[in-house]
């Protein structure tokens, strides 16, 4: 079963987030909190990642993945970014939002849209979340934790801990973690494109 670490959601322990980040570079799956809910993380080169992630959410093995960024800086190494999608994601990060942007050569093609040749990029205001990116010096591949046809408000982490089983390694326990998806906008074509509204504004349309 997960080690389940307690970490505080606006102070986390340095301890516990090394610990959590230990896990990641030793080929591990954390389950962590973020603005829009908990997520499945894992690092860039773990490329068997995806499909224990696909079987723990009951999803096409062949779904595409967020990458959680530590700053636009970090981000611009992985991305291309516009001069309208760098204002647009300076005004709104960090925050509750997934933007959909070309991938430069640094994102393995296994992670890239096969077609597009894209990825989504996150990057998020949770403290937990930041202190996790911080730490590990570059960005994380997540997913968010969810399981068909079960209202996550209803489950706590032991719960989560039965359902995930010997799937993850880390759970970081954080309390409650809002269930709200992030709204994910399209800037891959040099326009605003909104692809779903979630708990960010999209009045910069």
């Amino acid at each position: 079963m997960a080690n389940i670490l307690r970490v505080h959601p606006e102070n986390p322990q340095p301890r516990s987030i090394k610990a959590a980040i230990e896990t990641v570079k030793n080929g591990g799956l954390i389950i962590y909190p973020t603005s829009s809910g908990y997520a499945i993380g894992w690092s860039l080169d773990n490329l068997k990642a995806p499909k224990i992630v696909a079987l723990i959410k009951e999803i096409d093995a062949q779904h595409y993945y967020t990458m959680m960024c530590s700053s636009i800086s970090q981000m611009t190494e992985f991305v291309l970014v516009d001069n309208v999608a760098f204002r647009l994601i300076k005004q709104h990060t960090p925050g509750p939002y997934t933007f959909i942007m070309p991938a430069t050569r640094r994102v393995p093609k296994k992670l890239q849209h096969q077609k597009r040749k894209t990825i989504g990029i996150r990057l998020d205001e949770h403290p937990v979340a930041q202190a996790l990116l911080d730490e590990l010096g570059e960005p994380l591949m997540t997913s968010t934790l969810e399981f068909p046809g079960v209202d996550m408000y209803e489950l706590d982490v032991v719960d989560i801990e039965l359902r995930v089983g010997n799937r993850v390694n880390t759970i970081i326990d954080s309390g409650y973690c809002a269930q709200e998806p992030s709204t994910v906008v399209d800037l891959s074509e040099g326009e605003v494109n909104i692809i779903r509204q979630g708990q960010g504004e999209i009045d910069f349309v």
